[in-house]
């Protein structure tokens, strides 16, 4: 496998992504240095009451500003293609050691990770790069069981780059490799939402899926990793990148409403006059979002710029459907007078003037004043819109967004102009906000991709129930059975696997040559028995004749599980943190009487969710006596337990 490329990664993508990683982090280190020279400014500024200095500060803090500006339009020009995906490692050495297991007999089993670890660098930007990155994502638990142990540090780090500065975050704890895989699924969820054809209704559909599960994910990420790192993965900047995901779902909506077109009658104008104050209202919480700090020293200009005017955009728009229902539909004795009445009035909050409905569809002369005064907002809003358009650097590349932005202008000026008098110099009404409402609200959606099913890949280890990192084994022992008076000295239990050892006879020969109560059988002669149950293993042994036949066991050993130190975390350029792994412990130190937890996914993992386990593992206690060839009494073995190793970083 590890000679073939996976489905779902695009190994073109990786030389420019590291190039990417490398001047990104160029221009962070730069950013950084201005900024601490800007900060020195600012307090000698204030310290300062020497007019000559001041004067000589304020200059410096110009061309100080000035510099961060250029190095952030570079760092965003950089952002702008694309979320950076990160680096992995592993080490398999904790085979040998904690499983007295050959590592080298896992090749293809490690080199299968490492394909799939290495697709997720490069994933593909379709469904396909989707499932490879929620494979992965799904391996992680199984990883982190079998190898992760909260007693001791395995000296693998986890690097992240984080998306807007491209500061890289370093840590030892595996649950930065959960937030990062998912934080990716929702990036790339993002990217192939921008990809599809917003010309067509099935296109929309699929923009509208996409944001909404980009949505979905990054609000799991924020309910469930607290405490991250890394500033793209804080609550505040997930919040902003949930609300901007959700606002281009409802610009979608609003696209596929008039995909087919508008028609030019009473309440479909209305209607389309709420759907485009709607998305005019959640680009506004995007930008004020983004507005606040520390996100606005992170996000890129271009972003706040196209949020703000788009907010200017679908205002004006709502204005104008709403100008056009007023001055192209007089109420004529056929309509619907009470229906028109309630529509106009669910239109704003509070009336033109203090006008009632009824008023102002009767009389001709309210309509078209009123109707000029939404126009009129509508020029302004369009104007304003395109004139910070103009500030923006890089949206001044994008002719498409400068020519629908400059047409829906002309519309709207065109229609004020024909509805316009000479005589008319005192008419400055100004029209109030119109009502955002929705019938068809985005919403945000849990995909179901991140709940893929995988087979473990270091299954031949055992079940994990038993064979995992929490818990310490000796090495293999080889005990010789050999029957006496057909019975063996001690009876089996096991389902599910493995089968332990109980009710040993402290005489019988099995005993003697190194035998112990509560041993687990991992292997019978030459045949490995870890995820046999208790028949399977009886099949091995019920041939034995006088010579006797060989059985491998290993024992869990008892040790008394130290409080984990706390793990530094480094990240560049920004104040150290630190994280905890908390335990929790049992009176009882016996690993007989520890009760064993069955840890959640990582999709149900965090401190924020209070949703236990869905099931509880224990050693096996099915009591199989009667089915075995020697009868001896087989005392009730108690449940193992375990302690619960959620983790905060």
């Amino acid at each position: 496998m590890s000679s073939v490329l996976l489905s779902g990664c695009n190994p073109l993508a990786l030389t420019g992504r590291s190039k990417l990683q490398n001047e990104r982090a160029s221009l962070n280190q730069q950013i950084i240095r201005q900024m601490r020279m800007r900060a020195g400014a600012e307090n000698l500024l204030r310290a300062t009451s020497n007019n000559k200095v001041c004067d000589m500060v304020v200059l410096e803090l110009s061309y100080i500003n000035s510099n961060l500006q250029l190095l952030m339009e570079q760092l965003e020009g950089l952002n702008i293609n694309g979320v950076s995906l990160k680096r992995r490692l592993f080490k398999t050495d904790f085979i040998l050691e904690h499983y007295s297991e050959d590592g080298s007999s896992f090749e293809e089993e490690i080199a299968d990770l490492m394909d799939l670890r290495q697709a997720c660098r490069t994933p593909s930007r379709n469904d396909a790069g989707i499932e490879t990155l929620a494979k992965y994502f799904s391996h992680i638990p199984l990883l982190e069981s079998r190898f992760f142990s909260a007693t001791r540090q395995m000296g693998i780090f986890f690097t992240w780059y984080d998306s807007f500065t491209g500061v890289p975050v370093c840590q030892q704890n595996v649950s930065l490799e959960k937030a990062s895989i998912l934080f990716n699924i929702g990036a790339l969820y993002t990217q192939i939402g921008t990809r599809c054809n917003r010309q067509t209704g099935s296109g929309l559909q699929d923009a509208i899926t996409a944001f909404q599960k980009a949505a979905g994910v990054l609000h799991h990420l924020k309910e469930t990793f607290t405490h991250t790192p890394s500033f793209d993965m804080s609550p505040s900047m997930l919040s902003m990148l949930i609300k901007m995901m959700l606002a281009q779902a409802q610009e979608c909506l609003f696209e596929k409403i008039a995909l087919s077109g508008i028609r030019n009658e009473f309440f479909s104008l209305l209607k389309m006059a709420h759907e485009a104050a709607k998305v005019g209202d959640t680009y506004d919480q995007v930008h004020q979002s983004m507005s606040q700090t520390p996100i606005k020293d992170n996000v890129p200009f271009f972003w706040s710029t196209v949020a703000q005017v788009k907010t200017h955009h679908y205002r004006s728009l709502a204005h104008y459907f709403l100008a056009t229902a007023l001055l192209d539909h007089q109420l004529r004795p056929s309509d619907d007078e009470d229906q028109q009445e309630k529509a106009l009035s669910q239109a704003y909050d509070a009336m033109p003037d203090g006008r009632s409905p009824l008023d102002i569809l009767r009389k001709r002369e309210e309509r078209r004043r009123i109707g000029k005064a939404h126009l009129r907002r509508a020029v302004i809003g369009h104007e304003e819109g395109l004139r910070i358009h103009s500030l923006c650097r890089h949206l001044r590349k994008l002719d498409v967004l400068q020519a629908i932005l400059q047409a829906s202008h002309n519309r709207s000026l065109a229609k004020f102009n024909d509805n316009d008098r000479e005589d008319e110099f005192t008419d400055y009404m100004e029209a109030p906000d119109i009502v955002s409402k929705t019938e068809h609200k985005a919403e945000m959606e849990t995909p179901m991709a991140t709940k893929v099913k995988v087979t473990d890949f270091f299954r031949r280890l055992g079940p994990l129930s038993v064979f995992s990192a929490k818990q310490r084994w000796t090495a293999p022992r080889t005990v010789r059975l050999r029957l006496e008076d057909r019975d063996l000295g001690f009876t089996l239990r096991g389902d599910p696997a493995p089968v332990q050892v109980t009710s040993l006879d402290p005489l019988c020969p099995a005993a003697v040559d190194g035998l112990k109560e509560g041993d687990y059988i991992v292997a019978v002669g030459d045949a490995d028995c870890k995820w046999m149950v208790v028949s399977e293993v009886m099949r091995l042994l019920k041939d034995v004749d006088e010579d006797g036949i060989d059985i491998r066991v290993v024992s869990l050993m008892d040790s008394g599980l130290p409080m984990p130190t706390k793990s530094a975390t480094y990240c560049g350029g920004i104040s150290k943190t630190y994280s905890m792994i908390c335990l929790a412990f049992d009176d009882d130190k016996s690993p007989k009487g520890r009760k064993v937890t069955k840890k959640g996914s990582f999709l149900s993992w965090g401190v924020k969710n209070h949703l236990k386990s869905s099931s509880t593992l224990s050693l096996p206690t099915a009591d199989y006596s009667g089915t075995l060839p020697w009868n001896k009494p087989c005392p009730t073995f108690p449940s193992s337990s375990s302690y619960n190793d959620s983790a905060l970083y």
